[in-house]
């Protein structure tokens, strides 16, 4: 018979760490959500607030080498405790009291209804921001209007009939003639298909871009090596600058130095900039295609760590906002990067609705300093109105660097699951699909993993109706397998067994 006290030394130190750990947890957490309980507004967001509190507390800390104890031990190695921090300590010590055959005192286990209280307030949350998905599946569909869904009423009534949850207007382009149009289309769409179709109104914001363009006048490909000069006006043609752009932001150009990254067309062109000239900067590019890349009007300018002091909340978007809280169901805010930011535009909702805190705001993460003010954001916004996240992964991949992008977005996922917040997966999902007729391998796997956010967005192309079938029969089967984190093991049938065939007569 195998020695039942096995375990005993093994279980006693990991519990000795895991109670150290949750003591910390608790007591920290329980700090951070002091400083941050004025600012909550909605009762029904302070257990996610804490949660949130107790979740950063936890993730400062390097838990490997206790994880790889808690496997050895066969218990949950804390893997997947996003939206029930404590509770998972909790169960975990409960556990491991038992193994060790401890007699101290231990929390008391929480009952299911306790331990998956978390999953229940992120999909109530999830139904009140991004309206109900659609039965079998838990993300949503979002696809951004073309112009010319204005004058299509048939193309949005499509959308609705194949899946799609939300209908995203950007209100950088077009105007509110042309909205009013779509939003009407969109209302007389969920009364013909008899499903909810959201109306998400997205707030252009301060997009910096290229003005004026001179290219020299034998190429007009910019190669790795070649340097371009950024000013607020082109000068005459520069021998060591043949390249030259202006910036649609001139107060930019005052808040840059030699050495800032300098990104081009959502990162096609990367470099920094090498000096100075006259006045304005002159720019190396250090990485692009091979083939070169042609210079353009109206392209992308970031500059990824420089902070830029630019307002989110632009002229344009304060006269916008006036027809969007009118109209829209959800807003989308784009290059939100503090809790001030969040702070403003309440104030603008304020000052047009009286009941501006049921209008769900949905903030766009794209830029390093939104990353690191996350739980920040999420406190100010969802502390007082219902909240999401979109992770604007273009934007954020040319800020952060292509590399980082992959890593950053999966602890975006994991701080909103604690925070009880939905997430919205965007940017080139499906775009092959979308754009060409034929998605990618690559895309396809991306297309799956959005399957843990709580709504996915598509953009506009000529073979949306078709993206959108498959999105919706690939997040069916994903919810089939996966839950967030959690792999959940439906019956595999790609490899069962088989009775075997009958011998064939001699």
């Amino acid at each position: 018979m195998a020695d039942s006290n096995f375990h005993v030394p093994e279980a006693t130190a990991a519990l000795d760490a895991v109670l150290a750990l949750r003591a910390t947890v608790a007591r920290e957490g329980a700090a951070t959500y002091r400083a941050w309980r004025g600012r909550i507004e909605r009762a029904g967001f302070a257990p996610s607030a804490l949660n949130l509190a107790h979740y950063l507390a936890l993730r400062g800390r390097d838990l490997r080498p206790l994880q790889r104890q808690l496997m050895a031990l066969g218990v949950s190695s804390l893997g997947r405790l996003e939206g029930r921090t404590l509770a998972s300590l909790d169960a975990v010590a409960v556990a491991l009291a038992a193994l060790a055959r401890a007699d101290r005192i231990v929390p008391r286990a929480p009952c299911q209804r306790q331990f998956f209280r978390g999953e229940a307030r992120l999909q109530a949350n999830a139904a009140q921001v991004l309206g109900p998905a659609a039965p079998g599946r838990s993300g949503r569909i979002m696809v951004t209007l073309p112009s010319e869904a204005a004058d299509d009423a048939a193309f949005i009534a499509g959308l609705a009939r194949r899946g799609t949850e939300i209908v995203r207007i950007n209100c950088a382009h077009d105007g509110p003639k042309h909205w009013a149009a779509m939003v009407a289309h969109a209302r007389s769409a969920a009364t013909l298909s008899g499903a909810p179709l959201r109306v998400l109104m997205d707030l252009a914001g301060p997009k910096v871009r290229t003005g004026k363009v001179m290219t020299p006048p034998d190429r007009s490909r910019v190669f790795v090596g070649d340097t371009i000069f950024l000013g607020r006006d082109v000068c005459p043609p520069l021998k060591r600058a043949p390249f030259q752009m202006t910036c649609t932001e001139p107060a930019v150009l005052d808040r840059l130095a030699v050495g800032a990254a300098v990104s081009i067309d959502d990162g096609v062109l990367q470099g920094a900039i090498t000096g100075t000239h006259r006045d304005g900067f002159l720019v190396r590019i250090a990485h692009g295609k091979l083939g070169g890349v042609k210079l353009k009007a109206e392209k992308g300018l970031n500059f990824p760590d420089t902070d830029l002091g630019l307002d989110p909340l632009t002229d344009k978007d304060r006269d916008d906002l006036d027809f969007i809280v009118r109209n829209a169901d959800l807003i989308g805010y784009s290059f939100v990067q503090t809790a001030g930011h969040i702070a403003t535009l309440q104030a603008e909702l304020a000052a047009r609705s009286a009941g501006w805190r049921t209008i769900p705001v949905l903030g766009k993460i794209e830029t390093p300093l939104a990353v690191r003010n996350l739980p920040e954001i999420i406190v100010e916004a969802a502390g007082s109105q219902p909240f999401g996240v979109m992770i604007a992964r273009g934007d954020l991949a040319v800020e952060m660097g292509f590399e980082r992008v992959a890593e950053m977005q999966e602890e975006i996922l994991w701080v909103c699951e604690a925070a009880q917040v939905p997430v919205v997966w965007a940017t080139q999902v499906l775009e092959d699909l979308v754009k060409d007729g034929l998605p990618s391998r690559g895309e396809m796997t991306d297309a799956a993993m959005a399957a843990r956010a709580e709504g996915v967005m598509l953009n506009k192309g000529p073979n949306v109706y078709a993206a959108v079938e498959l999105l919706d029969r690939l997040l069916r089967r994903m919810a089939e397998h996966q839950v967030k984190k959690t792999p959940t093991l439906r019956a595999l049938h790609a490899w069962e067994r088989r009775a075997p065939a009958p011998a064939a007569a001699g």
